[in-house]
């Protein structure tokens, strides 16, 4: 049955005319004709009501014959309008030929020909509906009857070749619009619409506007794959180029032009190689200094393109002239540092161009080390001889020399002292360790041998392995880079920094090895804590390459300033959003169990002091074995103290002979400040001020002195001297399990919503209503 949700709702997309409702109704119950002034009181357009009328009958006739209407799966309930005419609301039979479907449809509207339409989705992209795809309609769909493919085929067809310019350029507006369809583009390319395209192309006699969409309309048709792009002549590929090279020309006929050499490029290697003969790669790169960002994006496409579709011969060779040319610095200055920010295509692209430049890097990162290689050995040698002094060693005995040169790799820090080439032999990184520390020691001298000798002077347990963890860190900078990863089809995720650098990796490297070096330091670390080290510098370079910092200067800076203590703290933030303890209604409702969990403590405080504590004297002179207890009265009102024995557990009140009355007490006063330390000024340690308080009574003039056991009492007795005072606790203590006591309500609290995120804000709460009329007609119960 058809609900009023299911007529309001395609009614309101059939006609313009609103409908305004103003009774509540229940959407499980149709509008019957009698009913519906009473129960439902509309006002509906001339259509609608005919609408509901002829749906009211159908209802009541199932009715009468006591019939019911399940819901099949094959039927599905839309709308169909046509310019001119009231919609149809038919129930469509998947099983039925589409073909009977429009001859219904025809024929209710006395339309002629039902071969001449077709049936096209109204909203969105108005695809045309076919046997094929006619599974995707929805309930609630529109639909809209149109022109049948072929027949708009034909007809534009004929418009392309009219001798009328602006049926020429109107025609061709609306095939580039009509293109996008497969079922459209089948029947437009097998009356060889395609090529009537390439033959005014190739004539080039057209205004720019009917050009543009001439080459947009030839795009829309090749992309659905139906046409080879082989099959292009030489001419049109030329054509199509001397639009990209052209200095003067419409900046759309060259966005056009620049996509389809794209598609060709990717399309085989035979089409890359004439594409690359007849694009000048100078007049390429002019178009990214253009402010014009469409043109740049398209630009980059067709470099990235040939970069991806060329041998490694010809992407080496692109590589250097682009090199030469300073494509990075063409990039930087215009796309990066641009006024405007950077699309979401040109991401895609420059994404694409880093991951394979860094991928020129993967041989040497798969590549361990080979012990016979002389050029090899050189290499590890230097690193020797740049990081310590050496002697003259013609005169050392081959012995000697060895036993040298296994003492130097060692405190270089590789593993195997006798053999360091088997630190190497990990894939990843293979040599590429080897570059990076060769880059370093030869690049910065200076702060190379300041690692090296500084960490060999440490004691063993806490020196820094140069040569293992540089081996570690360049893996770790493979794996953050992706380095030997094929490019995305939907990555954005370039670093600002690629461009802004030659050699990326190594500088990256020489930065962050001396981060790692200030890390341990700061961490205090020895060997043990080598891996724990290096997680904390991978988490330092990840998180400030998310920054998307612009210059190296600016990742140095920044990574610098993101210390182990700075990495700690954001750990614990991290991990409190991630319990959802800092969403704002969580904050609120700590704040309203605070004084209740206070009020739980002070009188844990309170009990506290009525079961008492043993406190030791301390003399000037020495430490003396006499105790005293000290414990409050039940009734919270007298301080009851005095010399007990030391097998004394808890003595009773009546056994402690001293007492001062709470009323009496002044204040409560801690460390130097206390009278008894103050009588020993510059002779008490800071573990015992730490532990000392005192109380004042009377007229300030007495004072009762402790020193704690332990840090926990004291804190438990100035907190509580304090709440019988009216003042408010302040102890390390008292915040430590006010802290716990919270996340442990809040986690009881909020096991309901276990993994149902928490918004910052309360939803808004809803506009009233108009007005207040509801009302519902229960003594018309259905038959």
């Amino acid at each position: 049955m058809w609900s009023i949700r299911t007529l309001r709702k395609l009614s309101t997309k059939c006609n313009t005319q609103s409908i305004e409702i103003r009774k509540e109704s229940n959407h499980r119950r149709c509008v019957s004709r009698d009913q519906s002034a009473n129960v439902y009181p509309l006002r509906y357009s001339t259509f609608s009501q005919s609408l509901i009328f002829s749906l009211s009958r159908l209802q009541q006739s199932c009715r009468r014959s006591s019939l019911k209407m399940p819901q099949q799966k094959d039927i599905v309930k839309i709308a169909i309008q046509m310019p001119g005419a009231y919609p149809q609301l038919i129930q469509l039979d998947q099983k039925k030929p589409l073909t009977a479907v429009i001859k219904e449809v025809c024929e209710k509207w006395n339309l002629q020909g039902p071969d001449n339409y077709a049936l096209q989705y109204a909203d969105g992209i108005q695809t045309y509906i076919t046997e094929s795809n006619r599974l995707d309609i929805k309930n609630g769909s529109i639909l809209h009857l149109t022109k049948a493919p072929g027949r708009h085929a034909e007809d534009l067809y004929k418009g392309i070749q009219c001798s009328d310019s602006g049926v020429r350029c109107d025609s061709l507006k609306l095939l580039a619009t009509v293109s996008t369809d497969i079922t459209f583009a089948q029947e437009f390319i097998s009356r060889d619409g395609h090529s009537l395209l390439v033959k005014i192309v190739e004539e080039a006699h057209e205004a720019p506007l009917i050009m543009t969409h001439t080459l947009t309309a030839f795009m829309e048709l090749m992309d659905h794959g139906i046409v080879s792009w082989e099959n292009l002549s030489s001419v049109f590929i030329k054509k199509i180029a001397g639009f990209v090279n052209a200095k003067v020309l419409d900046t759309s006929i060259q966005q056009v032009s620049l996509a389809i050499l794209e598609s060709m490029v990717l399309s085989s290697s035979s089409l890359f190689n004439e594409v690359k003969l007849e694009v000048t790669l100078e007049r390429l790169l002019s178009h990214l200094q253009v402010t014009n960002q469409q043109l740049q994006t398209k630009a980059m496409a067709l470099l990235m393109a040939m970069l991806q579709a060329g041998r490694e011969a010809d992407r080496q060779e692109l590589f250097d002239f682009l090199e030469k040319r300073n494509l990075r610095q063409y990039i930087h200055k215009n796309i990066i540092h641009s006024s405007s920010s950077v699309g979401d295509e040109m991401a895609h692209y420059l994404y694409v161009l880093q991951m394979v430049r860094l991928n020129h890097l993967e041989p040497r990162m798969r590549t361990p080390l080979d012990s016979y290689s002389q050029e090899q050995r050189d290499m590890l040698h230097g690193l020797r001889q740049a990081a310590f002094e050496i002697e003259s060693e013609s005169g050392l005995s081959n012995e000697r020399r060895r036993s040298l040169c296994a003492k130097e790799f060692k405190k270089l820090g590789f593993s195997n002292n006798s053999n360091p080439g088997q630190d190497l032999s990990r894939c990843p990184p293979g040599l590429l360790a080897l570059d990076t520390m060769a880059y370093f020691a030869s690049r910065y001298p200076d702060a190379y041998s300041r690692f090296v000798l500084e960490n060999s002077s440490r004691e063993d347990k806490h020196e820094c392995p140069f040569a293992r963890s540089s081996i570690q860190l360049t893996l770790i900078l493979c794996e953050i880079l992706r380095i030997g990863e094929p490019p995305s089809e939907t990555g954005s995720d370039y670093h600002p920094i690629f461009f802004a650098q030659d050699r990326l990796l190594e500088e990256l490297f020489c930065i962050c090895i001396q981060l790692l070096n200030k890390t341990w330091k700061e961490m205090r670390a020895t060997q043990e804590d080598f891996d724990k080290v290096m997680q904390v510098v991978r988490e330092q370079i990840t998180r400030t390459l998310s920054s998307k910092p612009t210059s190296l200067e600016l990742f140095k800076n920044k990574v610098n300033a993101l210390n182990y203590s700075e990495i700690l703290k954001l750990r614990q933030t991290e991990r409190l959003h991630q319990e959802e303890t800092l969403a704002l209604p969580v904050l609120e409702l700590k704040e309203r169990l605070k004084p209740e969990l206070l009020e739980l403590i002070r009188q844990q405080r309170l009990n506290r002091l009525c079961h008492g504590t043993l406190f030791r004297k301390i003399s000037s002179r020495r430490r003396q074995d006499k105790l005293w207890y000290c414990r409050l009265s039940p009734n919270l009102k007298v301080l009851h103290y005095g010399d007990v024995d030391g097998e004394t557990e808890m003595p009773s009140i009546e056994a402690l002979q001293e007492k001062i009355p709470v009323a009496d007490i002044k204040s409560v006063v801690t460390g130097k400040d206390c009278p008894h330390m103050k009588e020993n000024k510059g002779k008490q340690t800071k573990e015992v001020l730490d532990l000392a308080f005192s109380i004042t009574y009377d007229v300030e003039e007495y004072s009762l002195n402790f020193i704690a056991s332990s840090r926990t009492d004291f804190c438990l007795w100035t907190d509580g001297l304090n709440v019988l005072l009216g003042k408010e606790m302040s102890s390390e203590s008292m915040r430590s399990e006010l802290e716990i006591l919270l996340s442990m309500e809040i986690k009881l609290r909020l096991l309901d919503l276990e993994n149902v995120p928490i918004p910052d804000t309360a939803p808004p709460i809803p506009k009233p209503p108009s007005n207040f009329n509801f009302c519902y007609d229960f003594s018309q119960a259905e038959q």
